[in-house]
């Protein structure tokens, strides 16, 4: 005798993180090297500095089907490149109403500052953001298009 059961599947969200290579990403090897525990549906894509992501590919990333996008770079005036995380801050904010404006919830975007020293930090920001991306559940934009 079969139960009629609903299976529910957990949703895990698929989340792409740019991180600056200075910081951003040496924070991540720092949070591998020290075996915290992270969520493990975060790819990480190493970018030469954090001013070097344009919108588009964080809009192009959530139209594909990714739930959620993260931009990691240096703490503001400790940029590699002089300004590049001073940029980065003023695109993400644009970037935040520009995604509300097209129908993609803002929160699926993440702007993060993580230094090379910060391991635990990286490992509790990919929790945070892997938490919030789950409470909000799948990208639907991507049906809507």
């Amino acid at each position: 005798m079969q139960d009629n059961k609903e299976v529910q599947i957990e949703f895990k969200p698929k989340i792409l993180a740019f991180c600056c290579n200075w910081c951003a990403y040496a924070g991540a090897d720092l949070a591998g090297v020290s075996r915290f525990q992270m969520p493990t549906n975060v790819r990480v894509i190493r970018v030469m500095c954090s001013g070097r992501v344009p919108p588009e590919l964080v809009i192009r990333a959530l139209a594909n089907g990714l739930d959620g996008v993260m931009i990691l770079g240096c703490h503001p005036g400790e940029c590699h490149y002089s300004e590049g995380n001073y940029l980065t801050r003023r695109r993400a904010h644009v970037l935040k109403r520009l995604l509300s404006y097209i129908g993609i919830e803002p929160e699926r975007f993440q702007l993060r500052w993580v230094s090379a020293a910060e391991g635990a930090k990286f490992s509790a920001v990919v929790k945070e953001t892997t938490d919030q991306i789950t409470a909000l559940g799948p990208n639907r934009w991507v049906d809507k298009k």
